[in-house]
């Protein structure tokens, strides 16, 4: 270096003395000093030698004392240095500094520099020299190109986000937005710029918005925002809004505002709400609304001290018209009904299809004597007919009404009221309306526990039969019994059969306890006969929804074979009104007599048709209902219909039996009008296997 600066002197001592180019010369060098400072000297061909480099030049350049004096070609490789050549040409040939950019690799990196090249004139205008300062710019450019590269990942994501974004000044003015704003608010972006954003909410929102806007330009981030904004159109929007702040070097600016349209969702969700809620068939409320409307309506009606009413309807003999008619008319007339029901439906009151053939009307703020004459209402509705695929049908509602808060506090126990009420309103010949009363749920009380137990009682081996002689009129002799169930709860003690029969037939466990009777009947008589006793013929009854089991021939011929049992000494007992379809009862009467047991038609008289199936259906015996046994001595209506029921079975080859006998005379009038046999107190009361035993049969092997 001393060596450079010794030539340096003494160069511009021999080209110039003048103060003015030493001046210019060390006023570059010494301002530059932190750059990579170069002096050329110029030659007459225009090659340019190193005559000086400061430190930061030798170190970067890689120069030493050798290269001094030397020229670009002759330090530089070849490409490089007819570069340089071309710009140090330029710099001398316009007579002015040059600056220009340029990168070249040092140990595998990009290094960046800029260079001024400046030329130097002595007094004549000559350029003796050229003055190059290079700076390192690597970090800069760099820095730049991140930058760059930033704003470039910035726009795409701006530019291809599907959510809105709009940059908003601290008062919430709009400065810019994306492309997905203008698609979803419908506005230009010369439309959008400037505006308010408070503007594009719905008036309801706008404080929410506000306030979340002011917390944004605090700094705060806020929680996203379930809002309303106006298309250009005036269409509402549903949007989810997220505000975040605008930060540079540390000052908040604005905040952007990302706008999500979820309207598409809401009113999918709204669809969904809408089916999860409402009846596909007639469009009513459903139940599940029902359960969630409820608790509101018993919290207004606490709230303000009113009163509601709840209406249960029910379709009668709804079922009856779907299986004949089949379930498209079925439907047809559920949606005429949804349609009357809605015709009286008023502000304060509601129309729920509970299921099925059930709807549930609830009157708000209302009494009983407004309830009463709402119901009655409805009642007129129903005696204009139906017309379904030009047919007319008529039906009836029954009607089962509680109210909030006499009949229940909550929802679950006012429709359980209702539908109590209702329950009674069937008993009591239907088509009418009754309010819930307090004794009807005693009633439904001692029911729930009566099926409870009923439930229990085949495990619980609670479930007997006893066995009531039927005796032959003109020998006195027993060789047959009809079964009589009987059932002794734990819990009730012995129940009667009027009461637990009609409810195992409502409730479907009639089908299991019939199974168990067969099955009881058929063990009994093996025993009988594993006894000694001479084969023992009894008879079974079997309710209408017994006999309509798909699988009855095969209970009774299992249990016959399971027992080992002659099917001749079976008898099964069935009513005039289980053999409504005739159709079905002949194949079903054919299968029970191909296996050989007996068939009998209970309470003969007591239902409908019976002459017709007479001589159509496969059977045996007649018996005589015992509410014709019972006036035959004092009432010639009675005696004379018993004649004619014994008249006609001995002329069709049957069997008849009179149930009911308790007097004497009863029993010589069956005699001398040729009955066969007969049942009653007057022979004996259904006993026990153990006791029929004893009193009948020990001793008559």
């Amino acid at each position: 270096m001393k060596r450079m600066k010794e030539i340096l002197s003494a160069d511009l001592k021999t080209i110039d003395s003048s103060q003015k180019v030493k001046s210019q010369i060390f006023e570059i060098i010494f301002n530059a000093v932190k750059d990579m400072v170069y002096i050329m000297r110029v030659d007459e061909n225009l090659h340019f030698r190193y005559i000086y480099a400061n430190v930061e030049a030798v170190k970067h350049a890689r120069l030493s004392d050798a290269n001094i004096g030397q020229t670009l070609q002759e330090v530089l490789e070849p490409n490089l240095a007819s570069y340089l050549h071309n710009k140090y040409i330029e710099a001398v040939i316009h007579n002015k500094p040059l600056s220009f950019q340029d990168s070249f690799i040092i140990k595998q990196q990009e290094v960046f520099s800029e260079s001024i090249l400046t030329p130097i004139h002595d007094d004549e205008g000559i350029c003796r020299y050229v003055v190059s300062v290079t700076r390192d710019i690597t970090d800069s450019v760099q820095e730049k190109k991140r930058l760059e590269e930033s704003q470039q990942r910035y726009r795409s994501l701006m530019d291809h986000n599907m959510d809105g974004v709009l940059s908003l000044n601290e008062v919430g003015i709009i400065q810019q937005a994306n492309p997905s704003c203008y698609s979803i608010l419908g506005y230009t972006e010369r439309e959008l710029k400037y505006l308010s954003m408070i503007d594009l909410i719905e008036p309801e929102y706008r404080c929410v918005v506000e306030n979340a806007l002011n917390s944004t330009i605090s700094g705060h981030t806020n929680d996203t925002i379930n809002c309303q904004l106006v298309h250009k159109s005036g269409d509402a929007l549903f949007v989810q809004l997220k505000m975040i702040p605008i930060v540079i070097y540390g000052t908040i600016t604005g905040g952007y505002c990302i706008i999500r349209d979820i309207t598409d969702q809401v009113r999918n969700d709204e669809v969904m709400k809408f089916i999860a809620f409402h009846d596909h068939l007639t469009g009513l409320p459903n139940r599940s609304s029902l359960k969630e409307d409820i608790v509101q309506f018993v919290q207004d009606a606490t709230y303000n001290k009113e009163s509601f009413s709840l209406m249960y309807l029910d379709l009668d003999r709804f079922k009856f018209l779907n299986d004949t008619m089949g379930h498209n008319m079925g439907d047809l007339l559920l949606k005429e009904v949804a349609t009357r029901l809605l015709s009286i439906e008023q502000n304060k009151g509601t129309v729920y299809r509970q299921g099925g053939d059930e709807f549930i009307f609830i009157l708000q703020n209302t009494n009983r004597f407004e309830t009463h004459d709402i119901a009655e209402q409805i009642l007129d509705l129903f005696r204009t007919p139906f017309l379904l695929n030009s047919q007319e049908f008529f039906v009836t509602p029954s009607i089962g009404i509680s109210m909030f808060p006499r009949d229940g506090s909550d929802g679950e126990t006012l429709i359980k009221s209702a539908d109590t009420a209702l329950y009674r309103v069937k008993e009591r010949g239907r088509g009418h309306f009754q309010f819930y009363s307090n004794d009807m749920r005693k009633g439904n009380s001692h029911i729930m526990l009566l099926e409870t137990c009923l439930r229990k009682a085949i495990k619980k081996d609670e479930l007997l039969l006893y066995y009531q002689p039927q005796v032959d009129l003109s020998t006195g002799k027993i060789s047959s019994f009809e079964a009589l169930l009987r059932w002794n709860c734990g819990l009730l003690g012995f129940v009667s059969p009027a009461e637990f029969i009609p409810l195992a037939e409502e409730t479907g466990l009639i089908l299991p306890i019939g199974e168990w009777v067969i099955e009881e009947v058929c063990r009994q008589q093996k025993e009988w006969h594993e006894k000694g006793y001479n084969e023992i013929a009894v008879a079974i009854n079997l309710s209408a929804r017994q006999f309509q089991q798909p699988n009855l021939v095969e209970v009774i011929k299992n249990s016959l074979h399971k027992n080992n049992v002659n099917p001749s000494i079976l008898e099964i007992e069935i009513t005039e009104g289980a053999m409504q379809d005739t159709r079905e009862t002949i194949v079903i009467l054919q299968r029970l007599k191909e296996l050989g047991v007996q068939i009998s038609v209970d309470d003969f008289g007591t239902g409908y048709s019976s002459l017709s199936y007479l001589k159509r259906f496969p059977l045996n015996t007649l018996k005589i209902d015992q509410s014709f046994v019972k006036d035959v001595l004092t009432d010639s209506k009675d005696a004379a219909i018993i004649t004619s029921i014994i008249h006609l079975a001995q002329s069709l080859g049957f069997n008849v039996i009179a149930e009911g006998v308790e007097l004497e005379e009863q029993a010589q009038f069956l005699l001398r009008k040729g009955c066969h046999k007969a049942q009653g107190f007057l022979f004996s009361r259904p006993l026990p296997a153990n006791q029929i035993e004893e009193q009948y049969l020990l001793g008559k092997e």
